[in-house]
């Protein structure tokens, strides 16, 4: 036994799987400083009302939600777990694939380092998103089509139809993957696998993979299309499309190591020594064009560039083996210079290491508002347990609490039960799903709305405490949502309201 582990750990996928386990440790050891982001707080309480579909995404990932909570409780840190794990999976899968196209053992290290440094993979590797999950399997598809190609086992369609419905049952976006999937077969000579009944089988299991949240879509008027085109329309207003190209070198691969990307591309597009690769190239530009055309945000395009750097860093061992002795040296350790550097200055900038306050926390909160998001949630509980604790016994038994959005809502859900709160109301995606308070409260705590709007609402409505975090840090909530409310009297029955005012986020 001890003989087989040591083998295993002077192989290639033993490397592979130390550096993984590595990037895992350092998730471990930071993910517990802040607080969970709104998002995660919104996928907690979908994770305790498992279904096959929910409003912002397909089921997989509040299914993991659960598994977690099983597992860890609510453990900010167990509640990360296997989105870090996912993103450290990505750089053996990085790795492997350098492997497949002939890349040497310090390549394939190469190739897992800078996917692994990637500002994109090193922020979903800190919270608990669909994006940690859609990017693990949008690489692990990529590598499956790299076998395809290299052994020309037409065996490989069917996992790669498996992972591409798991894929569609965690985010919707692997439809785009899909799409470049079937563009890139048409375009090359891996035409020849249309007459084979393996790629139509993994058809078949792709869409059988995905039916059940399919079905669920139906059964609720599609309503994640509306959802959808409700936030991608707003994502146009607020102009977020204008960074996707700019982006594509700044959060989708390290800006560092964007040579080895673009090195990546030249090598599946147009290097001689890349030409049976030509599927895997199309592959990464027909969904890049799509999301461009689309307006896409520019993450999306993520979990195509493991498997481009992979082929940045062959193409740059082969070419550094060919120089003169000395000059290969120091081509090597520019690159690992380079990727030292840029691991560790984005990773200050995108970990979650920074002392709130301090010089690299004010750079962080500049440049993105993950950190921010994921302040002040147990102190929007504990006020709105002191404006329920002022009132009577009598007005308590028939007071309920109102969220204006997911955080909210998640939060009061999270930290409410031990604070003596009644479970919170929420209109907001899937939440709506589980209705309104069935003693239809006469008293009503409103978080997330303005004063003016709770008083179109009540018949009485007055600011009753200040939504505030010990830091002073601005937050969505802070700066929009400051006021909590307490209202009384409904102007209309519950259902009504309940009906009219649904809303998305």
């Amino acid at each position: 036994m001890g003989k087989r582990l040591a083998e295993f750990f002077r192989s290639d996928l033993g490397v592979l799987a130390c550096a993984a386990a590595l990037r895992l440790a350092l998730h471990l050891a930071t993910n517990g400083h802040y607080g969970f982001h709104r998002d995660e707080l919104q996928t907690l309480d979908d994770a305790r009302h498992l279904d096959w579909g929910f409003v912002a995404y397909p089921p997989v990932t509040p299914l993991l939600g659960r598994l977690e909570l099983i597992l860890f409780g609510t453990s900010l840190t167990g509640f990360r777990v296997l989105s870090a794990a996912a993103v450290s999976l990505v750089m053996v899968l990085a790795g492997l694939i350098a492997k497949e196209l002939g890349g040497n053992r310090e390549m394939q290290l190469a190739a897992a380092v800078a996917a692994g440094i990637a500002p994109v993979s090193l922020i979903q590797g800190a919270v608990f998103q669909y994006v940690s999950f859609d990017y693990l399997w949008g690489v692990t598809v990529t590598y499956f089509l790299v076998r395809l190609v290299n052994s020309q086992d037409a065996r490989w369609w069917v996992p790669i139809g498996l992972v591409l419905g798991l894929g569609m049952e965690t985010r919707y976006t692997m439809g785009f993957l899909a799409v470049g999937i079937a563009g890139a077969v048409l375009l090359t000579d891996a035409r020849r696998f249309l007459r084979s009944p393996w790629l139509w089988a993994g058809v078949g299991f792709s869409i059988l993979t995905f039916l059940p949240n399919d079905i669920w879509q139906a059964r609720h008027h599609f309503i994640s299309v509306e959802f959808l085109s409700r936030l991608h329309a707003r994502d146009l207003r607020q102009g977020r499309y204008k960074g996707f190209f700019p982006e594509q070198l700044l959060v989708c691969v390290n800006f560092l190591t964007a040579p080895l990307a673009l090195m990546g591309l030249w090598f599946y597009l147009v290097h001689r020594g890349g030409r049976r690769y030509r599927l895997l190239g199309w592959t990464f530009v027909i969904p890049f064009a799509l999301f461009a055309l689309a307006g896409a945000r520019s993450y999306y395009t993520a979990p195509l560039y493991p498997m481009v750097v992979a082929g940045g860093s062959v193409l740059f061992g082969k070419w550094a083996a060919g120089l003169q002795a000395a000059w290969s040296r120091l081509a090597r350790w520019l690159l690992w210079g380079a990727m030292a550097t840029g691991g560790a200055c984005f990773g200050a900038l995108v970990l979650p290491i920074a002392p709130i306050g301090s010089s690299v926390w004010k750079i962080t909160s500049a440049m993105h508002d993950q950190f921010r998001e994921e302040i002040g949630w147990p102190e929007l509980a504990q006020g709105v347990a002191s404006i329920y604790g002022s009132l009577s016994a009598e007005e308590q038994a028939n007071t309920g609490i109102l969220a204006g959005n997911y955080g909210e809502g998640g939060a009061l859900n999270l930290y409410g039960p031990s604070l003596g709160l009644p479970h919170a109301m929420c209109l907001t995606n899937s939440f709506w799903y589980r209705g309104y308070d069935l003693r239809l409260p006469r008293t009503v705590i409103l978080t997330g709305f303005d004063l003016e709007e709770g008083k179109k609402l009540f018949e009485s409505c007055a600011v009753a405490g200040k939504n505030t975090n010990p830091f002073g840090v601005e937050n969505e909530e802070s700066r929009y949502h400051p006021d909590t409310l307490l209202c009384r009297n409904l102007r209309m029955p519950w259902a009504v309201y309940w009906e009219r005012f649904r809303r998305f986020g």
